[in-house]
């Protein structure tokens, strides 16, 4: 059988002091009208990026609205998560040559069956996120069940041959979920088809209110020094977060803002091969600057050392060229730090009104702007209070699983 992560219970009434009942009451009605129900999500990887960030809460709170909630992970080799790494980077309009090659399909269908047969069936609803596990619904028996196939990336404009090998796969799902409008590929056939913005739980330890005197000593202990100015990235070692122009914004905002230090935090994941490839490239241009600071996952850096890291920044910088969301910029807006970000994806759902003059599109732009934030805290601290109040109408946990427990109880009937 896959692995099952091990999950707690959330209780979701502890949300109703952000959020009034209005929600939370409509959560747990629909919880009722689904009581008995198995649902599972499935993914590549139980701990690095988005989607497993997101699954770790919204599983516990499924939970605790009723719902018999399970996160099961398929197995794949290295050259599985070359393939699939490459897939996932196609979708986003990057070309994928290789996959014409009847050998690259058939490493990807092959992983596809082992998994289906390995997967616990017994559930009414499966979720399917992103392209690694998109063949499951062809190759398991589970027929009495509703499939639907979560995508995460922008996939407005993908590569061609990428996206006809994956459409045959996804059609056969009776749903699939895109954050956006404009990521849904024109020529998708699928009897429904959602629109869900991903969320963060800001009860998590990454988002929790922390004191000034605990992130102070936290960062104490990764030597950042206190007293001066901080930005920060936190994302993926991808081509897609532009690290290297990440690194030069800082190098022209350091012209202007003596002392200016850069952390660049990434997580590593088991189906992201790519990333320790960036990473040596990444550090090897880092090292030659002792202010651009590298952490990580692997050294010890988890949500509470990105909270700290987040919480001390003068401002977050989130340079995407392609983004299907970039949940750290709803973490940084909630923690009211303003946050300069690439004008793609679904960042701009999170940037509106007066934080949509902080949307860039070069790393001119976008060093004028942090620079321009760093001088200007009173308009910093306003843009980082607007930020907090649109990410709480809109961005936290609940909503998620409110909008997915509706799309559920529709394909129930």
């Amino acid at each position: 059988m896959l692995q099952k992560v091990a999950l707690p219970v959330k209780d979701i009434d502890k949300y109703r002091m952000l959020l009034g009942s209005e929600l939370i009451d409509e959560i747990k009605a629909l919880g009722q009208d689904l009581k008995g129900l198995r649902l599972c999500h499935i993914n590549s990887t139980p701990f690095g990026g988005g989607v497993a960030e997101l699954l770790s809460s919204l599983i516990p709170l499924a939970r605790g609205a009723g719902i018999g909630a399970d996160w099961q992970v398929i197995r794949g080799d290295h050259r599985f998560f070359t393939i699939t790494k490459s897939l996932h980077n196609a979708l986003q309009g990057s070309e994928y040559p290789l996959l014409m090659r009847a050998k690259t399909q058939e490493v990807y269908k092959t992983n596809n069956l082992e998994n289906a047969r390995e997967l616990d069936p017994n559930y009414d609803v499966f979720v399917a996120n992103d392209p690694q596990p998109a063949a499951l619904r062809h190759f398991c028996d589970a027929d009495q069940a509703k499939w639907v196939w979560r995508c995460h990336v922008d996939s407005s404009a993908p590569d061609e041959a990428t996206w006809q090998f994956l459409r045959p796969y996804v059609e056969e799902y009776d749903a699939a979920v895109f954050t956006t409008e404009k990521f849904v590929p024109a020529d998708l056939k699928i009897p429904k088809i959602a629109i869900m913005a991903p969320a963060i739980d800001p009860f998590s330890t990454k988002n929790m209110a922390l004191p000034s005197t605990l992130w102070r000593e936290m960062l104490d202990n990764l030597d950042i020094d206190k007293s001066r100015p901080l930005i920060s990235q936190i994302s993926r070692f991808d081509p897609w977060k532009d690290p290297f122009g990440v690194m030069t914004v800082y190098r022209l905002a350091k012209e202007k803002v003596p002392g200016l230090q850069l952390a660049l935090i990434t997580s590593f994941a088991g189906d992201d091969p790519e990333a320790w490839d960036i990473f040596a490239e990444v550090h090897e241009e880092a090292a030659k600057d002792p202010d651009i600071h590298i952490l990580s996952n692997l050294t010890g850096v988890g949500g509470m050392e990105v909270n700290a890291f987040q919480s001390a920044s003068g401002v977050v910088i989130q340079k995407s060229i392609k983004e299907g969301f970039g949940l750290v910029v709803a973490e940084a807006l909630w923690k009211e730090i303003p946050v300069v970000a690439g004008n793609t994806g679904g960042i701009p759902l999170q940037m509106t009104g007066p934080l949509e003059q902080y949307l860039v599109t070069s790393i001119e732009e976008c060093a004028e702007k942090v620079v321009y934030l760093l001088e200007h805290r009173d308009i910093a601290h306003e843009l980082g209070q607007k930020g907090r109040e649109h990410i709480t109408h809109n961005f936290l946990m609940p909503r998620l699983l409110r909008d997915e427990l509706a799309l559920i109880k529709d394909l129930m009937g």
